[in-house]
């Protein structure tokens, strides 16, 4: 169609692609395998919140940790009031600078996570919902390493035009890969925790909204494929994260199996 990756319509078009996971597993479920929906995760269950807390600020201190990681190794400083932004175009939209009550911009991305989790619902109820609680059963990191891989590689096809890495596209497609292999795994967790497909939707709903602080931040001082949530400062975050869920659940079944013996 000619619409250029970083225009605004271009989210238009590229919007029935994020149903394109759910679209495959709803067919899969319903008329090929026949299985049906009983485990597909529907429910809300909100007597998990504390897990859909996780899920909704989590992209925060991964945002913290990358301000945090570009100060101390000297690649950039934010820009908090949004004055360089101001001047750049992010994603084909002009930001305006606020001065002092540029911190506003944090609650309301917060509110545009809650807003957009239907829209990732599309992306999870495939990915999260069905294909990685299925590609090797009983193997979470090993499932979230094939699903990463796949996940990214299905990106490919916007990624290497130029979305989410303008100045890079090849370079951060790559780089792309170190993003969805952690997040898949953080993802799968919040998906078993609560038993809902809904949480791993916030969860990357919020991922999408609070990732774009990053870009806003550091907008014009370096380049995305460094300091966005899809850079490689994002990556030790992600790491860490999977780190500690992993070492914590894996204490639990030990405290768990001495008490049953």
């Amino acid at each position: 169609s000619g619409v250029p990756v970083l225009s605004g319509q271009f989210q238009l078009f590229a919007l029935p692609g994020a149903f394109a996971p759910a679209i495959a597993a709803f067919v899969v479920r319903k008329w090929i395998t026949r299985e049906g929906f009983g485990d597909a995760g529907l429910g809300v269950h909100i007597r998990n919140w504390r897990f859909y807390l996780l899920a909704w600020l989590m992209p925060l201190a991964v945002v913290a940790a990358i301000i945090v990681q570009a100060v101390v190794l000297g690649i950039a400083e934010p820009d908090f009031t949004l004055q360089r932004a101001s001047a750049t175009e992010i994603v084909g939209s002009k930001v305006e600078g606020l001065g002092d009550l540029a911190w506003l911009v944090v609650p309301q991305v917060m509110i545009l996570a809650i807003i957009g989790t239907p829209v990732l619902w599309g992306e999870e109820f495939g990915w999260r919902g069905y294909f990685q609680r299925r590609i090797l059963v009983g193997r979470p990191v090993a499932a979230a390493v094939v699903t990463g891989i796949i996940w990214a590689t299905w990106h490919f096809p916007i990624t290497l035009r130029g979305y989410n890495y303008p100045e890079q596209p090849l370079l951060g497609s790559l780089i792309f890969v170190g993003i969805t292999v952690p997040t898949s795994y953080l993802f799968g967790w919040f998906r078993e925790r609560t038993g809902s497909i809904w949480a791993p939707s916030l969860a990357h709903a919020s991922t999408n909204a609070v990732g774009a602080l990053a870009m806003l931040w550091f907008a014009g001082a370096a380049g995305l494929h460094l300091v966005s949530y899809g850079g490689l400062l994002a990556i030790p975050p992600l790491f860490a994260a999977c780190a500690i869920i992993y070492w914590s659940e894996r204490s639990s079944r030990r405290v768990a199996g001495a008490e049953t013996a």
